[in-house]
């Protein structure tokens, strides 16, 4: 049992700090949240005609994405299946450099989530689950990648590539 937790810890390294503090915001945000709108339900109870059985329905759904957002958030912060998959990946917070087909030179960072793209860096930022960053992994510079894109296939070289904290 203690060397899955130091397992799981290790895995959970993978988030920098600043992310790992806006998802633990995000988890409490969203647990509050999730207080209230149960309550809201409890207090609202079942009965009533069509437009409040279609509200009812609807506040279950809600509950229901709280939920699984709730254990998206607990399994990332936890090191769980989201930063297992990472460690076969890109590590967060790499740094890669593409020159495409047409000649144009691109610096890049990766995260692992989306909420880890600061605002006013998304041209300058990749996760590590799109198409891009899928093809970078196992990927290091002077290798050409090719990925799917909204115009079709894309091409790139490699220039650099360097993991976070180098």
């Amino acid at each position: 049992m203690a060397g899955q937790q130091k397992s799981a810890s290790a895995r959970g390294r993978g988030l920098s700090s600043a992310v790992r503090e806006r998802l633990k915001q995000e988890l409490a945000t969203l647990r509050e949240r999730r207080e209230r709108l149960a309550a809201q339900i409890r207090a609202d109870g079942r009965a009533g005609d069509e437009a409040d059985e279609a509200y009812s329905l609807r506040l279950d759904d809600d509950l229901a994405a709280m939920d699984d957002r709730i254990a998206e958030l607990s399994e990332l912060l936890a090191g769980g299946p989201g930063a297992e998959a990472r460690s076969h990946g890109v590590p967060d917070g790499t740094t890669v450099t593409l020159r495409f087909a047409g000649g144009d030179v691109e610096t890049l960072r990766v995260v692992a989530v989306p909420e880890g793209i600061p605002s006013g860096e998304e041209d300058t930022t990749v996760t590590a689950d799109s198409p891009l960053g899928l093809a970078l992994s196992g990927h290091g510079a002077g290798d050409t990648i090719t990925f799917s894109a909204p115009a079709g296939q894309v091409r790139a070289d490699i220039l650099a590539m360097e993991p976070p904290g180098q």
